[in-house]
């Protein structure tokens, strides 16, 4: 690989990471603004169904305007876009509250966060990569450091809530591995608006035959210490959580690739303990900060390991006269 072409790559690599990290914490507010419209009589299933409606309806122009009238991308990847749409939108989101129904969200959190295994043996069974012994070393720290941020003391679990959760953990999975899809033709923002309109059109469905109960409230929302009207509330629950986390976090996944992509996504659990504290004033114990660093220390072993990944994959300069092409995602 020429001095150039490593070049385009870290430049690549730093902004695929700060896009993941934006998605990830973008994605953590959503649970936070969650909480106090659940204090005035909102559902989770209300809750889901605004958020992803609003950030279908704020994306798709920009996904429309996106392909620059070449619809073809759009025909030839239909099928994508139902997956993304009810696998990485719709399952994920109602599997979790399904969940949470019949079990503690610290467990329900823990076995859809632990959807970064699952990308890594699907990586590896399927295509053949094998993670190095950093990976698997970043991995181990991170997986601790969750326990310890989802203090699973006295923590029961459901059969019937570990089965939804598993979903959850299947959705997520998916979101990752579809996001990090280079060979589309679909621009990020195309991607992400035709999986949002997919998937609230049927967490729509699910409302419509109760299988999803809607309550929702115009009452004012409770949060870091004011109260607001709830349409800010809702507004940001559907363009950041929504909108911005998924446009951001489809560009991560193509610069990163799926397994790297997945593990920055753990960020997301540290980001909302942290705006729990803020907007809620529910303070972190001091396991749980133990926890976040360990969690932070992982992403940057496997971010490590990932890099050193790569190099071998690319040990020396190409030959006189050559050059050759940055590698798309996984």
């Amino acid at each position: 690989m020429t001095h150039d072409a490593r070049a385009a790559e870290r430049a690549r690599l730093r902004a695929g990471l700060a896009l993941a990290m934006a998605s990830a914490v973008t994605f953590s507010l959503s649970g936070p603004l969650a909480a106090g419209l659940f204090d005035t009589g909102w559902t989770p299933g209300a809750v889901v169904l605004v958020r992803v409606a609003l950030g279908a309806l704020v994306v798709l122009p920009f996904g429309v305007v996106a392909l620059r009238g070449d619809w073809r991308p759009v025909r030839r990847n239909a099928r994508l876009l139902l997956a993304y749409g009810a696998l990485g939108v719709a399952a994920t989101q109602f599997c979790y509250f399904a969940a949470v129904q019949h079990m503690q969200v610290g467990p329900a959190l823990l076995i859809e966060y632990s959807s970064p295994a699952a990308v890594v043996t699907w990586l590896w069974l399927r295509h053949g990569q094998r993670p190095g012994r950093v990976t698997l070393a970043g991995i181990a720290l991170a997986a601790a450091g969750l326990v310890l941020v989802l203090d699973l003391t006295g923590a029961r679990l459901d059969p019937v809530g570990v089965a939804w959760a598993l979903g959850a953990m299947v959705g997520v999975s998916a979101y990752f591995l579809l996001n990090a899809r280079a060979d589309t033709g679909l621009p990020p923002l195309s991607l992400a608006a035709g999986g949002l309109v997919v998937g609230a059109a049927l967490l729509g469905l699910l409302a419509a035959v109760g299988l999803m109960p809607v309550t929702a409230s115009t009452e004012p929302v409770a949060l870091a210490g004011a109260v607001l009207p709830v349409w800010p509330v809702l507004g940001t629950l559907g363009l950041v959580t929504a909108g911005v986390a998924y446009v951001t976090g489809i560009a991560a996944g193509r610069r990163l690739g799926a397994r790297p992509a997945s593990f920055v996504g753990l960020l997301e659990v540290v980001s909302a303990v942290f705006f729990a504290w803020l907007l809620l004033g529910e303070l972190p114990r001091p396991v749980q900060l133990l926890g976040g660093l360990l969690v932070l220390a992982g992403v940057v072993v496997v971010q490590q390991g990932e890099a050193a990944t790569r190099r071998s994959a690319h040990p020396g300069p190409a030959g006189p006269g050559t050059v050759e092409p940055v590698g798309a995602p996984d």
